[in-house]
């Protein structure tokens, strides 16, 4: 694909700080809303009368769309510049925020977290993009740029509960849909006034882009996810087989296609010979299938079981994601003196320790409990988040670092997806004691498979500076 030229960025450090916080004015709202929805889930079961399985469609729905749209986004942001893709994305999401507190149906709030999907997914690949064409015109490092980014947009996520639980408490769960318009907008202007102009661009036509961006593959990547999810949901009641065969059919489908594809969703290609990466890739899968099955989990069982006011339960779950910024600077040390190895097996250990103790809430929901624990999770999980991006750094070949980073995004999705399975199943029965039992006993396994996965799944091979690549 032609590189698009791009017009010059400031150069100054101070101006190039600013630019990233107006693009954090955008990229985090996806982190944010994911905080926010996290304790709405309880108020929306009891709005439409609906059970823990359904109601995690509303989740399932936006991290689907997500991990398909990222890199079609990517490449739009390519072809007809950064900033225009990031303005028309927070437009989008302005609109998202309109239309979702007047949903008559659950159906309606899904077909609008799709729409809210659409316009965050714009946000990351675009700002990337910008920040690369400032690093291009300064002596600044685009990937620690980047990487600012997504530690904001990660401790983003800590705010989303307490937002949002301020929000469903004094003004209904409505609000927190209705906060996006005054997000976006202050994400746009900001945007205008901070980030570099996008350059003069070839004119692609749109028809032509789509038809590169591997639409048969996306759908069937979709169908894939979507059928596997319907049959594993119904697991505990009445499975349907048929859709357990479709998602095969459909996993077959997609598999061919990529592999075939010159230019695909998911290059299969460059995974098959490269075991590193493909372990930085199923890591951070089963770490997010940690994080958020009790990120979607916690605030369900202490609304239902201890009868918590959501703003209250928005507090709790504050340390979960709080303590990634702080721990940035200290993680990154440790790593430039002992290597990233040391880091993500202690990081990993701390998950599954704290990841254990989350069976004390079958007995007590103290709020002192329950922020220990929250804590107890987050604190690893900080450590692990920075020591899984860089292994991904180490990992991942330099011609095709983009790439990697846009499946690394779809990796946080997948186990954002498949974390609404293990607490939809966990929580069929209900949301006692019991089921909460069942819930961290299935994040304790997950925990256990992490811990393995980073522990005895190793590779020797050096990358071309000479250092392993495990380290």
């Amino acid at each position: 694909m032609p590189q698009r030229p791009t017009a010059p960025a400031p150069a100054g450090a101070a101006r190039s700080d600013w630019t990233i916080v107006a693009l954090c004015t955008g990229t985090t709202l996806s982190a944010l809303n994911s905080g926010m929805i996290a304790v709405a889930l309880a108020t929306l079961r009891s709005e439409f009368a609906v059970d823990v399985a359904t109601v995690t469609w509303v989740i399932t729905a936006f991290y689907l769309t997500s991990a398909v749209l990222q890199p079609v986004m990517g490449r739009l942001a390519d072809r007809y510049g950064p900033r225009r893709v990031f303005t028309t994305g927070m437009v989008i999401v302005a609109a998202a925020g309109a239309a979702g507190p007047f949903a008559p149906t659950l159906e309606w709030v899904t077909a609008v977290r799709v729409l809210l999907a659409i316009g965050t997914a714009a946000a990351f690949p675009s700002a990337a993009a910008m920040l690369r064409s400032i690093a291009a015109t300064s002596k600044l490092s685009a990937p620690k740029m980047i990487g600012r980014v997504q530690l904001i947009d990660t401790s983003s996520a800590a705010v989303g509960p307490v937002l949002g639980g301020l929000l469903i408490t004094w003004f209904g769960w409505e609000a927190i849909f209705w906060i996006n318009i005054p997000l976006a907008a202050i994400a746009i202007v900001a945007t205008r006034l901070l980030a570099p102009h996008d350059g003069p661009h070839e004119h692609v036509p749109l028809r032509r882009t789509v038809a590169e961006s591997d639409v048969p593959g996306l759908i069937a990547f979709a169908i894939t996810v979507i059928t596997l999810l319907l049959f594993l949901l119904e697991l505990t009641s009445d499975p349907n087989w048929w859709f357990l065969a479709a998602a095969i059919a459909a996993g077959a489908l997609f598999t061919w296609r990529e592999l075939t594809c010159a230019s695909p969703f998911i290059d299969l290609r460059l995974l098959a010979g490269n075991v590193p990466l493909v372990r930085v890739y199923v890591t951070f899968i089963l770490a997010n299938l940690v994080l958020y099955s009790a990120l979607f989990g916690v605030p369900q069982y202490l609304e239902d079981h201890a009868g918590l006011r959501t703003d209250a339960v928005g507090a709790l779950m504050l340390p979960l994601a709080a303590f990634t910024v702080v721990l940035a600077p200290v993680v990154e040390r440790v790593i430039d003196r002992r290597g990233v190895r040391p880091a993500l097996v202690a990081g990993s250990v701390g998950l599954a320790a704290s990841a254990l103790l989350l069976q004390l809430l079958a007995g007590s929901t103290a709020p002192w409990t329950v922020l220990l624990l929250m804590a107890a999770i987050g604190i690893p999980y900080g450590v692990v988040l920075i020591s899984i991006t860089q292994s991904l750094s180490l990992a991942a070949p330099a011609e095709h670092a983009g790439q990697a980073a846009g499946l690394f995004q779809t990796a946080r999705s997948i186990g954002c997806i498949g974390s609404t399975v293990v607490v939809g199943l966990s929580f069929s029965g209900g949301t006692a004691p019991a089921d909460w039992t069942v819930l961290a006993t299935a994040i304790a396994v997950l925990a256990g498979l992490f811990v393995a996965a980073v522990v005895l799944w190793r590779d020797r091979r050096r990358v071309p500076g000479g250092e392993p690549v495990t380290r």
